[in-house]
């Protein structure tokens, strides 16, 4: 189990290095799940912060973890 971040300074906080990917989300809601091979309109589009790498980098943070990320950040043409 990992301490207690506010317990603990860097030095005691165990090192993790994550290594994945760093991507925006686009998230839209609909008024229900689609069944399959259906399509259903979206609405209320918003974005966050996503990706592999960059999930796993913050929950472990959220642990108490000192976290570092290695990725790649591209822009869709």
């Amino acid at each position: 189990m990992l301490p207690n971040s506010a317990d603990c300074t860097l030095e005691d906080k165990p090192r993790i290095i994550v290594f994945g990917s760093i991507i925006q989300d686009l998230i839209s809601y609909t008024d229900r799940f689609p069944k399959p091979g259906e399509s259903v309109p979206g609405s209320d589009f918003v974005s966050s912060r996503g990706g592999k790498g960059a999930n796993q980098a913050i929950a472990a943070a959220r642990l108490g973890g000192a976290v570092s990320i290695i990725g790649r950040v591209s822009f869709a043409s």
